[in-house]
């Protein structure tokens, strides 16, 4: 049985973990993720997990499974990060107002013992409906878009806002756990015999 360590420090991500019964540790990464230009989003999520799970990587034992994640949001090639403030989440909100956009996420898992690596990313079509200013001030207000990728979350009160997905919903969330369970299968690690 290996150590599992989540790399992360998203509330969502851990509550993703504990809903598959895995038993996990969090470890924060320290990273300064402002120090990596923004390439293709794919390449950005998946170079960003990595190194989330590489510099938690030192401070575990050898018998461990390390997962990192990053996710962004992405509307029309630009990719949205967490606002700077409540001015930059009323921007990003009005860009996303009655449009589709694109949710990446990277996941990358780092096998202790063997040094072998699972990295792979997510992508999913998001359909937000058409917010007036009066949603969006309000929205702003509960504080939720403050810190998350895009200002909205999902699975939280920006939920009322999404008339619909094209792909993988726990992706959006921040955790695609399909990759995931592939990444396990792909390292010899097979989830029905390490889940609680």
């Amino acid at each position: 049985m290996k150590n599992i360590i989540l790399a992360s420090k998203s509330p969502r991500r851990k509550e993703l973990l504990e809903r598959l019964n895995l038993d996990f540790d969090v470890k924060v990464s320290n990273l300064d993720e402002d120090r990596f230009e923004q390439d293709l989003p794919w390449e950005f999520v998946e170079k960003l997990a990595y190194e989330k799970a590489n510099s938690v990587s030192k401070l575990v034992d050898n018998d461990s499974l390390v997962i990192g994640c990053d996710t962004v949001v992405v509307y029309e090639d630009k990719i949205l990060g967490k606002p700077k403030d409540t001015i930059q989440a009323r921007d990003y909100l009005k860009k996303l107002s009655g449009k589709k956009h694109l949710v990446y996420s990277g996941i990358a898992i780092l096998n202790m013992n063997s040094n072998n690596n699972y990295i792979s990313h997510e992508v999913t079509e998001v359909y937000m409906k058409e917010l007036n200013e009066e949603e969006i001030t309000c929205y702003i207000n509960t504080g939720e878009p403050l810190d998350k990728a895009g200002a909205y979350g999902i699975q939280g009160v920006g939920s009322i806002f999404i008339e619909k997905i094209n792909g993988d919903y726990y992706n959006v969330m921040g955790l695609p756990l399909n990759k995931l369970y592939k990444g396990l299968s792909k390292l010899g690690v097979n989830y029905f015999q390490i889940v609680k």
